[in-house]
């Protein structure tokens, strides 16, 4: 996967929570959602975002927007159900059987070191 600008990015980590609307609207859910970011990537919830296939054969994504992150010790956002684990939400809907979908969850990167500080932790949980 080539990230359009951004040469390195992580995937999220399984100890990952989120809020969600009781329904959700049309379009991107990802807006309508809040993630709870563990407190350790707590610096990186600024490069967590929601990326999209550009259209085409080649797999290259582009960043859409931004997504919207809490830490754990932060105030649950009203109306909102949660916190729900991000696994296996994520894992049903980002592929079908063998088949990855065309949207994904990324934190990107333009550093080598902010990533590798960032996967670090990552793996870490």
């Amino acid at each position: 996967m080539i990230v359009q600008d951004h040469p390195f990015f992580c995937n999220m980590p399984e100890d990952m929570r989120y809020y969600r609307p009781l329904e959700f609207s049309e379009g991107f859910i990802e807006k309508s959602m809040v993630f709870i970011i563990p407190d350790r990537l707590r610096k990186f919830r600024r490069h967590l975002w929601h990326v999209r296939r550009n259209p085409g054969d080649e797999a290259i994504y582009m960043p859409l927007f931004r997504v919207q992150c809490i830490l754990p010790n932060d105030a649950a956002p009203a109306g909102l159900k949660g916190p729900l684990d991000v696994y296996p939400f994520y894992a049903r809907t980002t592929k079908t059987r063998n088949k990855a979908l065309d949207y994904y969850l990324l934190f990107l990167f333009r550093d080598r070191l902010s990533y590798q500080h960032c996967k670090q932790l990552i793996e870490e949980q």
